[in-house]
């Protein structure tokens, strides 16, 4: 077999790709604008607002990545079961999902509640060069206690959306996603600035609009969904009569499901522990890396969009038992996206510095932010194959590996680095940066040993 009958697929191959993952980006390219454009909102009451804003988002990061990554260990059950066309194994994992993101929501609401605080004081050590500490803690607060009110509509949101893609219904997620975006940006104009006749409450306003937005956007998709539970979504119907799953499944589903919620915890903690270890540059820092998240974030909506819909495409495939198409599709999905990130990092590097002027803050937090750009731009396709590898491991069910892959590679070489650079040397955020992405290389020449060895091919359902 040829290099490029390997790496390249026919048609059939990519139409089935970007039927799962064109809606998928779509949502999320408008989901990572409008965040830019919320940024550059709350950017413009100053570099006080910004922080404060950026660091709460950080920590409601944790909450999304742990109600993620206890999803997708369930999604994986979910991807297979639809795989075997099993309607009832739909429904058991559809109440798991709903109990245990219930579980870990309540739980975030207490901890932001009782230690917010503290919380967003960790990142407040460095200097004040770049504005007001005390008023960014303040900042903060404000976006907190309103933001939290929008943690139980996206667990709802969540829950229903990640099992429709899994089921092959992608487009109903992006649409409602859509206009939530719209009511978010709409309410963010209203609200920050107080136009129309509207209230000026600044960072809260920008917090109402999100809670608001996320309040819209899971009254549609459960209104659409349960419409269409008789005729597409079997699954759905009597979902709530009771809340008995098999014992065997839940036994199942707790060996393989657990390790991912473990790994997303572990992975978003040593994330914020990262942004730590940066801010310790001063406040100019913690608003550079606010701006250049976003940034990248809208620039990586491809690479993790195709990471998604490789999950549910070779999930598909190992649920229905064709194992050698599962490696086919799995190796050309990695290439394609490696390939394709190739061509957004070199836009992504090419216009680093024009995003950060859009924002109201001092010259030295554009300067680190439009560098921390380019080094990211740099990594893409490194990343590229880091995520493939993850969503390949993580498809078979070969969790307690994607966690040590992960978060253990979080642990063990990216937040060491950042750690001793910060603490120990007068290095600056820009090179410490670099460093860190530098240990990625290690994490994919890992990664693509695991793919390639075929840990992860396995059939979990049947």
């Amino acid at each position: 077999m040829s290099l490029r009958s390997k790496l390249v697929g026919n048609r059939q191959f990519y139409s089935t790709l970007l039927t799962i993952s064109v809606p998928i980006i779509i949502q999320s390219g408008i989901t990572n604008f409008v965040n830019l454009l919320d940024n550059i909102m709350v950017g413009g009451i100053g570099t006080e607002g910004l922080s404060g804003v950026g660091i709460v988002n950080q920590l409601i990061f944790v909450y999304n990545l742990a109600i993620f990554g206890a999803l997708s260990g369930v999604g994986i059950f979910s991807a297979q079961y639809y795989g075997a066309r099993n309607i009832e194994g739909i429904r058991n994992t559809m109440r798991f999902k709903l109990m245990v993101a219930a579980v870990i929501t309540a739980a975030a609401i207490i901890i932001l509640e009782t230690a917010g605080s503290r919380l967003i004081r960790l990142y407040l050590n460095g200097s004040d060069d770049g504005g007001n500490l005390s008023l960014t803690l303040e900042y903060g607060l404000d976006y907190m206690r309103i933001a939290i009110i929008g943690l139980p509509f996206f667990m709802i949101i969540q829950v229903y959306s990640s099992t429709l893609r899994e089921c092959g219904e992608t487009i109903m997620p992006m649409k409602a996603g859509i206009v939530s975006i719209i009511v978010n940006l709409v309410f963010n104009y209203l609200l920050i600035y107080g136009k129309l006749g509207f209230p000026k409450l600044g960072v809260a306003g920008a917090a109402i609009a999100t809670a608001l937005s996320r309040a819209v956007e899971s009254s549609i998709i459960l209104i659409w969904s349960h419409s269409n539970a008789k005729l597409r979504f079997q699954f759905l119907q009597n979902v709530y009569s009771s809340l008995r799953i098999p014992g065997k499944l839940v036994s199942r589903i707790a060996k393989i499901g657990t390790p991912m919620l473990i790994n997303e915890v572990f992975w978003s903690v040593g994330m914020a522990a990262m942004n730590q270890c940066y801010s310790l540059r001063g406040l100019n820092a913690v608003a550079a890396f606010n701006i250049a998240s976003t940034i990248m974030n809208l620039f990586n909506v491809v690479l993790f969009s195709i990471g998604a819909s490789l999950g549910v495409i070779v999930g598909n495939i190992l649920g229905s038992g064709d194992m050698e198409k599962a490696v086919d599709y799995d190796r050309k999905i990695i290439a394609f996206s490696t390939f394709i990130c190739v061509l957004i990092g070199a836009l992504m590097f090419v216009s680093a510095p024009v995003f950060p002027r859009l924002y109201n803050t001092t010259e030295e937090a554009k300067a680190i932010a439009a560098d921390v750009i380019r080094i990211a731009a740099c990594f893409l396709p490194v990343v590229a194959m880091k995520n493939g590898s993850y969503y390949t491991l993580r498809s078979g069910g070969r969790t307690y590996i994607t966690m040590a892959f992960d978060s253990g590679m979080i642990w063990t070489i990216s937040l060491p680095i950042a750690y001793f650079l910060s603490r120990f040397t007068d290095m600056n955020p820009v090179l410490i940066f670099m460093f860190v992405q530098l240990g990625d290389i290690v994490k994919v020449v890992i990664g693509l040993i695991l793919v390639k060895g075929k840990v992860w091919l396995r059939n979990i359902v049947n």
